[in-house]
């Protein structure tokens, strides 16, 4: 499976990795071995947690490495009219009765505690590409959906300010 992430998403990642190999890792295997000097590594806490942190980190420089190595890099570009990547789209959930403004990012940006949504995901899948007035049916599997209409699409674009997701 490849992820479509843009070329912000792939030099974020990379960035990441470069400060997780040359800063992190270092003082984390320092922080091991500091550790390990306290004596009984069977009842030795701060070995364990020093270990804990040091894999952590080790585990994060892999995963983003596999996402680079498998992503399709995409532009963020859609008509003026219509809501693509980086856009904040304003939406009239009507079984809810309620407004929602969302913003459709790629996977690795998304946060939906801050109304970051992927373009992958229900609500991202049927909003991408629509006009505002149109309805759209957000299909939630196999029991259904709903319906929503986009009331106003503010035109975004893809720069520094939205974090990588942590995992």
């Amino acid at each position: 499976m490849h992820d479509e992430l843009t070329a912000v998403d792939i030099r974020k990642m990379q960035e990441e990795i470069d400060y997780r190999e040359m800063e992190l890792r270092p003082k984390l295997i320092e922080d091991v071995q500091v550790a390990r000097s306290f004596g009984d590594l069977s009842e030795n806490f701060e070995y364990k947690a020093a270990k804990q942190a040091k894999n952590k980190n080790e585990s994060r420089i892999r995963y983003l490495k596999r996402m680079i190595a498998s992503a399709v890099v995409i532009e963020a570009k859609s008509e003026a009219d219509e809501a693509g990547l980086f856009d904040r789209v304003t939406l009239f959930m009507e079984d809810e009765n309620e407004e929602e403004t969302i913003t459709l990012v790629t996977t690795l940006r998304q946060n939906p505690a801050k109304g970051l949504i992927s373009k992958e995901s229900p609500v991202g899948q049927a909003v991408l590409g629509h006009k505002v007035g149109e309805r759209v049916f957000v299909h939630v599997g196999e029991q259904g959906g709903y319906w929503a209409k986009i009331l106003a699409i503010e035109k975004g674009a893809d720069d520094d300010t939205m974090e990588i997701s942590p995992y």
